[in-house]
């Protein structure tokens, strides 16, 4: 089985990972949480993707960026954002889909999610995280 398969077989088999990154000879990272959290815990840690593949549930442009900050190989979502897929291609990143949306919507679903918007026009992985970081802090403000 191929790492981008085994990371899908393992983030189907469990509903409470957000994602699943699988290297063969390196070992699976697991993240829980919602959104980008895993991604932004893996980044302030200091973990490395590099030659990961990964699964996720839903990949907006902001987690593309994150996932290119981190190294990624390869990236599955089951949602991606037709944002999120330009975003993957161009920093050189597989891209896989079981769905391709034409953004990310918020959780109440009348707009854009704010942290695809918070992105909307950077293209840079370390100015994403910055930006991530501050939507982050404004939503948990409320």
């Amino acid at each position: 089985m191929s790492d981008i398969e085994q990371a899908k077989a393992l983030l189907r088999s469990d509903s409470a990972l957000g994602c699943v990154a699988c290297r063969s000879g390196a070992g699976i990272l697991t993240g829980t949480g919602r959104g980008v959290r895993p991604l932004l815990q893996w980044l302030a840690a200091g973990q490395s993707l590099a030659g990961y593949s990964v699964a996720d549930r839903v990949v907006g442009k902001g987690a593309a960026l994150l996932y290119a900050k981190l190294g990624a190989k390869a990236v599955y979502a089951e949602t991606m954002s037709e944002a999120g897929l330009a975003t993957l291609q161009s920093k050189g990143i597989a891209a896989l889909y079981g769905t391709l949306v034409p953004m990310i919507l918020n959780r109440a679903g009348t707009g854009m999610c704010p942290i695809e918007r918070s992105v909307t026009a950077i293209s840079d992985p370390a100015a994403a995280e910055a930006a991530i970081r501050a939507a982050v802090a404004q939503l948990m403000r409320g």
